[in-house]
């Protein structure tokens, strides 16, 4: 990974932190987050990815396919599980990787529509996506907004998104979100948060409107900032008493409610991952059934720490 955007100075992570999943390296009581039920499952369709970005958390790129494409049918098989679970869910989102170089999103797409779920894919609008507008225009004429599209726009300003995306990305990437827009479809939009909150949400204002697209930039579902991750850094532990210093509770964290399902490259069955950040380390991996990942996981990952309680920062709603 490069260093952040905005400059800040690196301070690679002190040893001995986050590798036991019981306690600090102070020898304080590492917080974990129990399982209270599954309203969001993730769908990884695969690491593959059209273009190769500087600060990808996942590594996708056009060679990495260490998450390979997962099927519609093993994606049902889970949707099965979580009816006959009686789970709460209530969305499905898809992330990658691209989501649309897998073949099978729109009628992954389709199969979770038809159950009456919403559907959230994450994608950069480029070519992949572009390809298959016949498909997502005819699920939202017969879906309409429980259908989502959360589209990457690094910063509002080209060179700095270009900078992490790869040279032309932001004007492509441009032309896929006005399309959506277009279309009537509904778009929310997925920035940085290290470049300022107020000055960036105004930058996309600005570029929201010169393109006809209708995101409130002050909506923070609907243009969300996410903090940096570099799994290099080194960030606080969190202790079962940062709860109450910070007046957070660990309900409104990712992994009281979601789960995320990968297939690893060779592997016979997909996995069920505590959450989308941490797909590559195992510690994580609790399973191969929804009810094998009905269980709490402990907060001792650096992502855990910056995103989520740190940073305030969640993949769906």
């Amino acid at each position: 990974m490069t260093p952040p955007l905005d400059n800040t100075p690196f301070t690679p992570l002190a040893p001995g932190k986050f590798a036991d999943a019981a306690v600090t390296l102070k020898g304080e009581r590492r917080a974990s987050v129990a399982f209270g039920g599954l309203s969001t499952l993730w769908v990884n369709t695969g690491t593959l990815c059209n273009i190769t970005c500087a600060n990808c958390y996942i590594e996708s790129s056009p060679r990495n396919d260490a998450l390979v494409y997962i099927s519609t049918a093993e994606m049902l098989a889970f949707l099965d599980e979580a009816a006959e679970r009686r789970e709460p869910l209530e969305e499905v989102g898809f992330t990658g990787g691209e989501p649309f170089m897998n073949r099978d999103l729109v009628p992954m797409l389709e199969a979770v529509l038809a159950r009456g779920l919403r559907a959230l894919v994450l994608t950069n609008a480029m070519k992949p996506m572009r390809q298959c507008e016949a498909g997502l225009v005819r699920l939202r004429e017969y879906y309409g907004d429980r259908l989502t599209l959360r589209v990457s726009l690094d910063h509002f300003d080209a060179a700095l998104h270009d900078q992490e995306r790869g040279a032309g990305s932001f004007a492509i990437a441009i032309e896929g979100l006005a399309w959506l827009a277009r279309h009537g479809f509904k778009v929310h939009v997925a920035g940085r948060a290290d470049f300022g909150d107020a000055a960036t949400r105004e930058g996309f204002r600005a570029l929201f409107a010169a393109h006809g697209i209708g995101i409130d930039p002050m909506d923070p579902v609907a243009l969300m900032l996410f903090p940096e991750m570099d799994a290099r850094v080194d960030v606080p532990e969190i202790t079962e008493a940062c709860w109450g210093i910070l007046g957070k509770s660990p309900d409104s964290l990712m992994c009281a409610s979601s789960r995320m399902v990968v297939k690893r490259r060779g592997a016979a069955r997909p996995a069920v991952l505590a959450c989308t950040l941490l797909a590559y380390d195992q510690r994580f991996e609790l399973g191969a059934t929804l009810a094998d990942a009905a269980r709490p996981v402990a907060l001792n990952h650096q992502h855990c720490a910056k995103f989520c309680v740190l940073g305030g920062a969640a993949c769906s709603r």
